[in-house]
């Protein structure tokens, strides 16, 4: 199996992110993936692609240089609170990003970090 084969769902993923300047060249058995991510939380969305594939990061096959781009817009991301949610499990969803970080960014309608309620729109600030 090719490497670009193999990690075809990294290439997928990075596109639907909007990466910029996103290549994808495999040479001698070995994959590069080179572009530029809109925010770090993005890069680690694909690293964590890779680790799914690849676990233990052993293959040998891919090689990845993804920056962040310094100039791209802080993304305000919406989150709809279900019935088994707390800030905690929210953060989970987020690399990077703690309960505290989601409390204080909705300290406007979270009074009590312990008590959320189903329905709410929480921002998820974004690093």
């Amino acid at each position: 199996m090719s490497a670009t084969i193999k990690y075809q769902s990294i290439i997928n993923l990075a596109e639907v992110l909007g990466f910029k300047d996103l290549k994808a060249i495999e040479k001698n058995g070995i994959l590069y993936i080179t572009g530029m991510a809109n925010s770090e939380a993005d890069k680690q969305m694909v690293w964590d692609a890779y680790s799914k594939i690849d676990p233990e990061m052993r293959g040998g096959d891919l090689i990845m240089n993804i920056d962040v781009n310094p100039l791209a817009a802080p993304k305000e991301i919406i989150y709809e609170v279900v019935k088994v949610d707390s800030l905690s499990k929210i953060a989970k969803n987020y690399p990077g990003i703690s309960w505290k970080d989601i409390y204080e960014a909705n300290k406007n309608i979270i009074k009590n970090p312990d008590l959320i309620h189903i329905g709410w729109k929480l921002k998820i600030p974004v690093k």
